[in-house]
């Protein structure tokens, strides 16, 4: 496995994570039908948005929001967001962020995070489940909503 390290999103590196790519049938899977109506509602003051650097090159985007006053439980200390580029996955990328948003809801207070995602096949799911998320409920669009206790 390669260096892994974060890095705030920047102009500098905003387009290296806009062009990340994904493996065949994960863009159905890019943003849940939850997290697009919340957006207009969510305060970009309480966003935590990294890339993560594999060898030097932007291989990951992680999106938390960390907003402890959130109507909705399951955003006040969420994974809002995570890619890996297609050739950076199974290389720790993923887990490395999550871990990495995990530590901050820590150092904030928070005793647990979560994160939402869509059911199927190409989707999320299984990667979530291995690094202990567990399912705590469902959306009213019938998403999975995780919960990792830190």
């Amino acid at each position: 496995m390669g260096e892994l390290r974060l890095e705030e999103l920047s102009a500098r590196n905003i387009v290296a994570a806009n062009s990340l790519s994904l493996k065949p049938g994960q863009e159905l899977y890019i943003a849940p039908v939850s997290y697009a109506v919340a957006v207009s509602v969510i305060n970009p003051a309480t966003a935590w948005q990294r890339v993560v650097l594999l060898d030097g090159e932007v291989a990951g985007f992680i999106h938390g929001n960390f907003d402890p006053d959130s109507q909705h439980e399951e955003f006040r200390a969420c994974i809002w967001r995570i890619n890996v580029d297609a050739s950076a996955q199974g290389k720790g990328v993923g887990k490395f962020a999550a871990d990495a948003l995990a530590e901050e809801a820590r150092k904030r207070g928070f005793d647990h995070i979560t994160v939402i995602w869509e059911p199927g096949e190409e989707g999320p799911e299984s990667f979530f489940h291995r690094i202990g998320f567990v399912d705590i409920g469902e959306t009213a669009y019938g998403e999975t909503i995780g919960s990792l206790k830190l």
